[in-house]
Formats: structure tokens, sequence, C-alpha cells
């Protein structure tokens, strides 16, 4: 994701709804909002786009993975056939070309990681900034009932600069749906910190999951080498047994 774009969105997010709310009380209109649902639309779209082209890089990157390891397992075994016919030369020929699978499919895999973790976090922005115009379209409308409300009750609103202010006009409606109003964005600024907290713990979590099973993947491999090892060792001894 550009910079640009990761920047303007994370302020996006990031933006206080209750001072949204309160500038466009402030001038008496609801364009501000409408200024704000225009730039979060632009940059859902832009983000989509985006998190679209991430995840093919991040199937392609798993796929080449999955390819050069495949290939190096297959290149390991065939080496170890080309030893036991005492075909050392071209064991070496394909030993070296080992190496580069192997080196290439952890490159492979590390991009790939890399590239998981930039998509997963690209589509919690997604949804938090899907999250947060939804918020303000329905405040949107909420607070344009509450201006016409107050203009219809006569209220001065140019004097007024926030729900706070709203709030002590002395009208138990307009108190009422102020109070709702701010009660809603309180609620959607606690959903948007679960959201954010839930997700570092997502992508570490992945992380270090498939860590893990890399880890108990080569220890498995190493584990069965040795037992074929034993196992070859063990025929050997018998046939010289059987020989005497």
């Amino acid at each position: 994701m550009a910079p640009s774009l990761f920047e303007k969105i994370n302020t996006l997010i990031s933006a206080n709804l209750h001072a949204l709310v309160d500038n466009a009380l402030s001038q008496n209109s609801v364009q501000v909002m409408d200024e704000y649902i225009r730039q979060v639309e632009r940059n859902l779209d832009a983000l989509e786009d985006s998190a679209a082209t991430v995840g093919g890089t991040v199937k392609t990157l798993k796929r080449k993975y999955e390819e050069f390891a495949s290939a190096a397992e297959k290149l390991d075994r065939d080496i170890d056939t080309l030893i036991l016919k005492g075909k050392d030369d071209l064991a070496g020929a394909a030993q070296a070309e080992l190496n580069t699978k192997q080196q290439l499919s952890q490159e492979y895999y590390q991009q790939w990681q890399d590239q998981e973790v930039q998509y997963q976090k690209m589509l919690d922005m997604r949804l938090k900034l899907e999250g947060r115009l939804t918020a303000i379209k329905q405040e949107r409308e909420h607070l344009r009932a509450l201006i016409e409300l107050a203009e219809a009750k006569k209220v001065t609103t140019k004097t007024i600069k926030s729900l706070d202010d709203l709030s002590n006009v002395g009208d138990a409606e307009i108190t009422s749906l102020t109070d709702q109003i701010r009660t809603r964005l309180d609620q959607e600024d606690a959903r948007l910190d679960m959201a954010t907290r839930n997700l570092s713990e997502e992508v570490e979590e992945a992380v270090r999951g498939s860590e893990v099973e890399r880890q108990l993947d080569e220890r498995r491999k190493r584990l069965l080498g040795q037992q074929g090892g034993q196992e070859a060792s063990s025929s050997g001894g018998q046939g010289q047994t059987s020989a005497g």
C-alpha cells in the first residue's frame, strides 16, 4: 500500500467523531460530515484495490514457495539415491541445485509471510473504515433531524458549538437526542479500540504459528531421516551376520 494512502486511511479511522459532529453542529449544517463521508468512500475504494493486489501477491508467493519446497524435497531424495549408486559427480551437481532451491524456497517463504501480515492489516483497515462510514452516516441523519428540531423550536443554534451546549438548552426532546448521539459515538470508539487490539493479537499469532509449524516440519524431517538411517544400519548388520 502506498504510504500516502496508508496515512490518509489511518487519519480517517482515527478521526474524532465527537469533534466532527460538534463541528457540523457549530456550522448548523451536515456538510462537514458529508465531506468526511466522501473522503472515506474514495479511500475505501482505493484500499480495496490495493488489498486485492496484495492478496494476489500473497497467493503467488505461497504457490512459488510450495513449488520450490516440493522440488527441493524431491531433489534431496534423489541425491541419496545417487550417492547409494556411487554416482558422486551427479550427486554433487544435484546438491548444488538443491542448495539453490532451498535458498529460493526460504526467500519466497519470508516474502509470503511478510505480505500476508500486510494483507491482514489492510483487511482490518477496511473493516474499521467501513465501520466508521456506517457510524457517521447514521449520525448524519440523527444530527440533521436534531438541527431541524432545534430550528423548529427556535433554539439559537448560532451560539451552539457542541453536543454539550445543545444538551443544556432545557428541552427534554433535544437533550434526549443529543445524549443518544453521544452514546452511539462512544460505542463506536469502543468498537474501534477492540478491533485494533484483536487484530494485533491475531496477526502476531498467525506469524508465530507459521514459524512454529516450520520448525516442527524441520524437526519431523530430521527425525524421520535418523530413523531411516538406523533401519539401514540394522539391515546392514543382519546381512553381515547371515554372511558369517
